[in-house]
């Protein structure tokens, strides 16, 4: 598990499934959130931000937002 301690929270390496796509990216956890499932389930926030990406098997980005309707799984790497 890839994880980083950032004095503005911690950085987790996720994989998210979308109806269309897989990605792969970090997921800044804020610090008053202990777990990527409080991350996601801020119902203040429609999109979560993944940066360092990888989009399906190839093609790589620095940043990418998700609705996170379109979100059919997420696994912590």
């Amino acid at each position: 598990m890839q994880e980083d301690t950032l004095a503005d929270g911690r950085r987790v390496r996720i994989r998210v499934k979308t109806v269309s796509c897989t990605y792969v990216g970090d997921l800044l956890v804020p610090p008053m959130r202990n777990r990527v499932s409080d991350a996601l389930n801020e119902e203040t926030q429609m999109f979560i931000s993944l940066t360092d990406v990888v989009i399906g098997d190839q093609e790589q980005t620095d940043f990418v937002a998700i609705n996170k309707h379109l979100i059919e799984s997420v696994t912590q790497l």
